[in-house]
């Protein structure tokens, strides 16, 4: 829209990296302050309701957010890829499975490990890069034919989105919004971090709106998304061994910006502090999560970021079975940890 109506001094590609530098940073300082992390809130542990709630918070708002844009007719997101009605229900199911038990190897989502490693954690920052490798790999490299094989069994549902179900986006969205703010007031999230958590939720629409709205080029057109951690890590990784051949998108915006946001509210809240791995099996037992949570990111079309908020938030079947496989995944391999002290993480 704003192509159309101003001469801009910059073109799309460079509206779109900034756009995502300015949601990168209010994420970057919104998550660390909530510590706002989905495996926090399944996973055992004395904050785990309160922490479920600010992650529902999130989702509830990015809901209700996102519905209302779509009515207003401000976006569609109909051609978007997770509103596909042929689903790769192989390819979500594995791949969700094997990024919630990532996730759980390495004590959090990509989402907070960014933040984490914003603030000084060099195991988050390792994972991170493992976690951008591997994700690349499965996209575009030696594990692509592993992401083409599970992704050919697919089912054809007819849908995409629960919106195109009898009483349209208004009524799923309505009871969706509801369920999710009874079970928020049972498990009582703190005030402030709830708080904190909405906004996070409204950064995904104000992503929908500015990539498929305020920023859309006619003549330059590039893709609709909102925030994710897999494919902006990914792209983020491309663009720093090959920036000579390849312009920063809005994935590489996301990513500084959620970097300089956490490092500033660390640093204003003076919690940045060093941290590294402690023994060899700790070592590898990251790795090996950050691998899993990459393979699983691309399989699963998103993380608990990608597919969870944003590609819930537009009521998508796919994005639906992704975050299910991925809490699926968590609750698993938690359960097999703590039955196994030896392979506990350390914190």
């Amino acid at each position: 829209m704003l192509f159309e109506l101003y001469e801009l001094p910059f073109d799309a590609q460079t509206a779109h990296l900034l756009l995502g530098l300015a949601l990168g940073l209010a994420f970057g300082v919104a998550a660390q302050i909530s510590r706002f992390c989905l495996r926090r809130g399944l996973v055992a542990g004395p904050d785990r309701r309160a922490a479920l709630g600010t992650w529902l918070t999130a989702l509830a708002a990015a809901i209700a957010g996102t519905t209302l844009a779509g009515l207003a007719g401000w976006i569609d997101l109909s051609d978007h890829r997770l509103m596909a009605t042929d689903v790769p229900v192989l390819a979500i199911v594995v791949g969700g499975l094997a990024f919630g038990a990532g996730m759980v190897l390495t004590r959090g989502c990509v989402s907070r490990l960014t933040v984490l490693g914003a603030t000084g954690n060099l195991r988050a920052l390792t994972i991170l890069v493992v976690f951008a490798i591997t994700a690349h790999a499965t996209l575009k490299g030696v594990l692509a034919p592993i992401r083409v094989s599970l992704g050919s069994v697919t089912a054809d549902t007819g849908i995409g989105t629960l919106a195109a179900l009898p009483g349209g986006a208004t009524i799923w969205a309505a009871l969706a919004v509801i369920a999710l703010a009874v079970a928020i007031m049972r498990l009582q999230p703190r005030f402030w971090h709830a708080t904190l958590a909405a906004l996070i939720g409204l950064l995904v629409v104000a992503g929908w709106l500015g990539t498929g709205w305020l920023l859309m080029d006619e003549f330059d057109p590039l893709p609709v998304q909102s925030l994710a951690f897999t494919s902006t890590w990914a792209d983020s990784l491309f663009w720093t061994v090959a920036s000579t051949s390849i312009p920063a998108g809005f994935g590489v915006g996301l990513i500084g910006g959620v970097f300089g946001g956490a490092f500033l509210s660390g640093l204003a809240r003076k919690e940045l502090s060093f941290a590294s791995f402690e023994t060899a099996p700790q070592t590898l037992r990251y790795a090996g999560g950050a691998v899993l949570m990459g393979m699983g990111g691309v399989l699963a079309g998103g993380c608990t970021v990608g597919a969870g908020l944003s590609g819930v938030s537009m009521l998508s079947i796919s994005a639906i079975l992704a975050l299910g496989s991925i809490a699926a995944g968590a609750l698993l391999t938690d359960r097999v940890m703590a039955s196994t002290p030896a392979l506990q993480p350390a914190e």
